[in-house]
């Protein structure tokens, strides 16, 4: 086993009395992908901070090669190469590749930027990583699996010894995902040190050497990867015994009869298409059935979300709800038909960062009673405490900052959002996307009874296992068209893969 190159002991660090980390220890070596694991609010992100000079900690040192450091800022942590890509990617999209690689430390002569020099030094540190892509091109022309290479390129570009990623696959296809870990693997027998943070337990088994896990603040122990077998890691993580979702099936409740408007179509889209964003596609959900949307990146399954609740307004195609033809033209025309939309990005899109999880959780239904009819503030915390209780929202209190809580919390508080609508139909976007086992387990557990509730879901998701897990039916998109549909025991992982590899066009 080679030296530690990174030594962390008995860090702490606590936030307005709230103790984030209790005495962590984490050991990282050179030629290793570490693995980092645990709940949303075990940790991860904040031990991530104190190592990369964000925040200084409370207690505890830090080593690098047997010396102590203390980095205070991230510029000083990239001084002694250490480097952290981030899971959205924060680059900027409208320059170029080469631009956003060089970004901060761009070559000059005379105060001017040497723009061929920028361009060959992108091109060269690209090809360190057997990556051949255009450095004049704009970033935000390029897929996100291109882009978190050029943020890994660009981390690495400072002579980087210790690479630090932060949920780097959430927004990555399978294919996508097979070329990051092809990268990785380059690295690592370079000799770079890897701290990967994930919540996807096939990449930790796929990828990893070692494991160290948070609970609550803490470390629960580091681990060989072959030691620790899945179902162990996630009882560590939980610190309790998991008990998984089991698969939907379509099988009648003894105790809740079918009502006959169950097998009337609650929403039925015939050719309903978007010019330059969504073919016309098919689809129809019934009452308390979750139909999934499944397809690649870029398939087209945001889109048909997006379309379905009025944010990009359809121009082909009819929309029938309950049987009778609506034209949605506008989200507050969706939510007036019952409609809800829990969109994907929930940073960009969902929660409103410096409110408090009351005021997020507020904001569908007083957007709904509109200007004049102003919720009381007693009914307002009456409708937060029942959520934050009912989904068991982990929060200091209904007051906190939705900002400070974890990504699953966040997820939380965006669900009951929409909920306290008690919609006839949700469309969830990527509901489980860069949450921990238990938090999936537990938003999954959710979506069920809003079926058993007879509430329709559309439900969207990469992790096709998830889409087996929840969905009576799926529909799978292709190049932003409808190529097929999967039910019962059809719906599998490899049925959906070889419907999206053997569909012709």
């Amino acid at each position: 086993m080679s030296p530690p190159l990174l030594e962390a002991r008995g860090i702490s660090k606590a936030f307005r009395g709230a103790q984030a980390l209790s005495g962590v220890d984490l050991t990282l070596r050179e030629g290793e992908i570490h693995a980092l694991m645990g709940e949303n609010g075990a940790g991860k992100s904040t031990l991530i901070k104190v190592l990369t000079g964000v925040h200084p900690p409370d207690a505890g040192t830090i080593q690098w090669e047997g010396r102590p450091i203390q980095p205070r800022t991230p510029h000083e942590a990239e001084g002694h190469g250490i480097s952290t890509v981030y899971q959205e990617v924060n680059l900027v999209p409208n320059l170029s590749i080469a631009d956003n690689l060089l970004l901060g430390r761009q070559p000059t002569r005379l105060g001017l930027i040497r723009g061929g020099e920028v361009r060959r030094r992108a091109s060269a540190s690209l090809t360190r990583l057997g990556l051949d892509l255009d450095v004049r091109a704009p970033l935000g022309s390029c897929s996100l699996a291109v882009q978190q290479m050029v943020a890994i390129a660009r981390a690495l570009d400072i002579q980087a010894r210790l690479l630090i990623l932060d949920e780097p696959t959430s927004s990555l296809d399978e294919r996508e995902v097979a070329t990051l870990f092809s990268l990785l693997g380059r690295l690592k027998e370079k000799g770079l040190a890897i701290l990967f943070v994930t919540h996807f337990l096939d990449q930790v088994y796929a990828l990893a050497d070692r494991i160290t896990v948070l609970r609550n603040g803490a470390r629960v122990g580091d681990y060989p990867v072959a030691e620790l077998p899945r179902l162990r890691l996630i009882e560590a993580m939980l610190g309790r015994e998991f008990h998984p979702v089991s698969p939907a099936t379509d099988a009648p409740r003894s105790d809740s009869p079918t009502p006959p408007e169950a097998f009337t179509p609650l929403l039925e889209a015939r050719g309903l298409g978007r010019s330059g964003g969504m073919n016309p596609v098919d689809l129809s959900i019934h009452p308390g059935e979750i139909l999934g949307l499944s397809g690649l990146l870029g398939s087209g399954r945001t889109e048909t979300a997006r379309m379905l609740f009025g944010v990009d307004r359809p121009d082909q195609g009819s929309l029938r709800i309950n049987g009778a033809e609506q034209e949605i033209r506008s989200p507050r025309e969706g939510l007036r038909l019952g409609l809800a939309y829990c969109a994907e990005d929930r940073k960009a899109e969902g929660i409103i960062p410096n409110l408090s999880v009351r005021e997020n959780l507020i904001l569908a239904v007083q957007a709904g009673r509109g200007p004049l009819r102003l919720m009381g503030r007693a009914e307002q915390e009456t409708l937060a405490d029942h959520y934050i209780r009912a989904l068991n929202i982990r929060t200091a209190s209904r007051e906190t900052p939705i900002r400070n809580l974890s990504g699953g919390n966040q997820q939380k508080v965006l669900l009951a959002r929409w909920l306290a609508l008690q919609p006839k139909l949700i469309l969830l976007d990527e509901p489980t996307r860069g949450i921990d086992v238990g938090a999936k387990a537990e938003i999954e557990r959710l979506v069920a009874s809003l079926r058993g509730a007879g509430t329709a879901v559309l439900f969207i998701s990469s992790d096709l296992e998830e889409m087996v897990r929840n969905c009576q039916r799926v529909a799978v998109l292709k190049d932003r068209r409808k190529i097929g549909e999967l039910a019962g025991a059809d719906i599998t992982p490899s049925g959906i893969m070889r419907l999206i590899a053997h569909h012709e066009g």
